[in-house]
């Protein structure tokens, strides 16, 4: 199937008993993982539409990560627990007591030796992905950490905070190497005296020479959901602005995930008060090239392994897997 973006359209759907939340394929593209406000994580099956409950955590689950060999997932809760999980079975492998407060990224290194993960402490923490062994923490975040991104050669990694701060640390001696500013991402709100918006999701451009940071602007009532969706693209070698992103005519939304698609185009997951969207930018552009809406509001969403199919998770309790393409 070519990848057509003006032919988007949802082939799959499958309901749940409560609302979904996070969602992450598996390198072979037979099993996205998939949390619940029931707090299970569900292996869905893509093919036949079965799911498997895996159950472990006290919480919701905020963050998932998949291994680059496939073998395991990792899940971090409300309840500060890193649990790691085999890509078959429903038992978990091992639990790891990670954070005070909520986990709110995790990811994997590219080699797969360590794992990052971070949330609500501020505290960004590494572990061995074979024994779990803690490996270090970084420190500096002065709000909640929201995202993280490690470099795919380079061995650096990215954490991205509330406050639109994206810290970039060498992980060899854990220092800090410097800061990107994105505070684009970030309101806040005299009235409701609220901090609002934050990095709420990276990744890289094909060529990995930019980072594209996706969440919300125009934050005129927090509280309300009055916001709109916006991807940064940063020029990563001096963490220069190149482009604004932005999504016309969306009013209640947020980048909940950004992502490359193989011919360079840009994709971000948006969801909020306006609906659920894929929307849809090249290099140049400004405005969206093409917005794609879902019949729900969109919690995540990940890129299948083919790179044509969108996994989702909505509102309304369902798992929905879209088509770029015909």
């Amino acid at each position: 199937m070519p990848l057509n973006i003006q032919q988007a359209k949802v082939v799959q759907q499958w309901p749940y008993e409560r609302p979904l939340l996070q969602v992450r394929c598996e390198p072979s593209g037979r099993y996205a993982f998939a949390s619940s406000e029931d707090r299970a994580i569900l292996r869905w099956d893509l093919n036949s539409g079965e799911k498997v409950p895996l159950r472990a955590h006290d919480s919701w689950v905020f963050a998932f990560a998949i291994s680059p060999d496939g073998s395991q997932c990792l899940s971090g809760g409300g309840d500060g627990e890193l649990i790691r999980w085999p890509l078959t079975g429903d038992q978990p492998a091992r639990s790891i007591a990670a954070h005070q407060g909520w986990i709110r990224a995790i990811a994997v290194q590219p080699q797969g030796s360590l794992v990052a993960t971070a949330g609500n402490d501020r505290v960004v923490r590494l572990w061995r992905c074979d024994s779990g062994e803690l490996q270090g923490e970084l420190t500096g975040h002065e709000k909640h950490v929201y995202s993280l991104l490690w470099h795919p050669t380079n061995g650096e990694l990215l954490s991205g905070d509330l406050g639109g701060k994206i810290r970039v640390w060498n992980i060899a001696d854990k220092s800090l190497v410097r800061t990107i500013e994105a505070t684009a991402l970030f309101a806040y709100d005299q009235g409701q005296r609220v901090d609002f918006g934050g990095v709420r999701t990276m990744a890289w451009s094909l060529d990995s020479t930019q980072l594209l940071a996706g969440g919300l602007h125009k934050a005129s009532n927090p509280l309300g959901a009055v916001h709109e969706p916006i991807v940064l693209r940063i020029q990563y070698a001096d963490g220069t602005l190149v482009k604004s992103h932005v999504a016309n005519g969306i009013t209640g939304g947020i980048a909940v995930r950004v992502m490359s698609l193989a011919d360079g185009t840009i994709m971000a997951a948006s969801g909020g008060g306006s609906g659920g969207w894929l929307l849809f930018w090249n290099a140049d552009a400004d405005a969206t090239i093409h917005q794609f809406q879902l019949p729900n509001l969109v919690r995540d969403a990940d890129l299948h392994p083919d790179g044509i199919r969108v996994v989702t998770t909505h509102s309304d309790s369902h798992l929905r897997v879209t088509a770029l393409g015909s």
